[in-house]
């Protein structure tokens, strides 16, 4: 499985998910600058955390222009994967591949913690490692990760079972119904705010989000 890592100006992420995907995973992994046209030859494409253009206007609202994001729509709209992580799942918002949008904390305060999460189901290859119900821990860092949609989409998200992990005991941000990450009714698209990358090598104490990529590339490779 190869994966693409994007990279746009003021990208500080993408080295850390190359870090998992290259080197603890061994799998062929390449950084794509952002005016990039061509993702022909990946497998799954993960959009980094980070302040992409500085977060100017607001988080993810300039990167959704760059000249990569149209293939990226492609690459998904082909079925295959594609993961935002943090200002990545802003990106995924602005560009419509996910429904709502991220707005400020609840408390105007930009977030660095640990928290748990409950997987929410366990059907997809993003999280056929975990157990349903399970509550794992995962870093967040972010100053806009409250999750925000109206009546009739979050009705639509939650009929779906597009929720695939969810804040446990307090919430931290705001977000409705305590959402920390969800996917497009397709299943191929996620979007999360907690950090799997950052809890990926044991010898940072937890490894929670290593299972993430490896149930990905276990499923995925067993599909091939």
């Amino acid at each position: 499985m190869k994966f693409g890592i994007l990279v746009f100006p003021g990208s500080n992420c993408d080295r850390d998910v190359a870090y998992v995907t290259r080197d603890l995973l061994s799998q062929p992994t390449r950084m794509v600058w952002h005016q990039e046209t061509d993702l022909s030859d990946l497998d799954v494409v993960v959009i980094p955390g980070g302040f992409s253009y500085g977060d100017y206007l607001r988080c993810g609202a300039i990167a959704r222009f760059s000249p990569v994001m149209n293939e990226v729509v492609n690459h998904a709209k082909k079925g295959k994967f594609v993961i935002g992580i943090c200002n990545g799942f802003q990106v995924l918002t602005e560009s419509k591949l996910l429904p709502g949008v991220l707005t400020r904390n609840r408390d105007l305060h930009f977030i660095c913690d640990r928290v748990p999460l409950k997987i929410e189901r366990n059907n997809l290859p993003w999280t056929t490692a975990y157990t349903e119900g399970e509550i794992i821990t995962l870093p967040i860092a972010h100053g806009e990760g409250r999750f925000h949609a109206d009546y009739s989409t979050l009705s639509a998200i939650e009929d779906h079972g597009q929720v695939l992990f969810r804040y446990q005991g307090e919430n931290p941000n705001g977000s409705l119904n305590n959402i920390a990450g969800i996917c497009n009714r397709q299943g191929n698209v996620l979007g999360m705010m907690p950090h799997p990358e950052r809890a990926a090598d044991s010898a940072l104490g937890n490894s929670d989000g290593l299972r993430l990529f490896q149930g990905l590339l276990e499923k995925v490779t067993a599909l091939a």
